[in-house]
């Protein structure tokens, strides 16, 4: 991937950004928190998955002799867990019992698991948005045997809970996280790269190893992607969620305003509004 110029010895800040990438799916409505960035600041904005996810087949499930039904409770962090969790359980033939217990990273997750069952309140407990949320509502429930359905790359941080309050639980393997090919990407420039999970910024270099930063700006959602980037050599220049930004696009649309009004650029509909 070409890197967007900078001029040597000159504020990477200046040039102000008319391009983003954003490395996830591009969204389903067309009026999104990101078409609103385009059109409030006529930037271009494209989206690119950089990571592709596979479905451990249900052969290959098989053969770690995981047991679900076994299970009392099933704990979702992502949607990805979610899609390929029910899936393997249509190839195995299962039907969820009526007692079992599901617990949620977040409001958005658990409404996403609405598209295979219906959830009886008391059998669903959501934490409020991060593993730590969901670790306070997992205590509560120390009588119950876990699955964790995840994908071969995934944090440390729950199996490392449950192994620390000595819970039950197994973890299953059922889809993988690989590198997507972005080779059409080599000679496209971007003033601005987006990501949000580690596995992005693993890809970028996966796909182009010679990459160079420059006047490109990077931004990350979540502190294990900002890791990410800086364990990179990467330069983070914007950082999401923050307490003035907690989104995305948010983070983006404030380092573009506090960057236009440093260095007296007016930007997209400022610019129109001061005529």
């Amino acid at each position: 991937m070409a890197e967007s110029a900078a001029q040597p010895g000159s504020d990477r800040h200046a040039k102000p950004i008319r391009s983003i990438l954003v490395t996830q799916p591009k969204p389903a409505n067309d009026v999104s928190p990101y078409s609103l960035l385009a059109e409030k600041y006529g930037i271009r904005v494209d989206f690119r998955e950089f990571i592709d996810v596979q479905g451990v087949p249900y052969k290959e499930f098989r053969k770690d002799k995981v047991n679900i039904l076994e299970h009392t409770a099933v704990i979702f962090t992502s949607r990805n867990a979610v899609d390929h969790f029910f899936r393997i359980c249509q190839e195995a033939k299962l039907e969820m019992p009526a007692e079992m217990k599901y617990f949620c990273i977040s409001e958005q997750t658990a409404n996403y698991l609405q598209k295979y069952i219906v959830l009886r309140k008391r059998k669903l407990f959501v934490g409020l948005r991060t593993a730590a949320d969901l670790f306070e509502v997992i205590k509560k429930h120390k009588g119950e045997k876990f699955l964790y359905p995840c994908s071969d790359i995934r944090k440390d941080d729950l199996p490392e809970f449950m192994r620390a309050n000595n819970l039950k639980f197994t973890e299953a393997v059922i889809y993988r996280t690989v590198a997507s090919d972005l080779s059409d990407l080599a000679e496209v420039k971007y003033d601005c790269l987006a990501f949000f999970s580690p596995s992005g910024i693993s890809s970028l270099f996966v796909n182009f190893p010679d990459f160079t930063q420059d006047g490109t700006r990077i931004a990350a959602f979540g502190p294990t992607t900002a890791k990410a980037v800086r364990d990179a050599n990467l330069i983070l220049d914007i950082e999401a969620p923050m307490p003035n930004a907690p989104s995305m696009t948010g983070a983006i649309e404030a380092y573009i305003r506090q960057h236009a009004a440093q260095s007296g650029i007016l930007t997209g509909k400022d610019k129109s509004a001061s005529h």
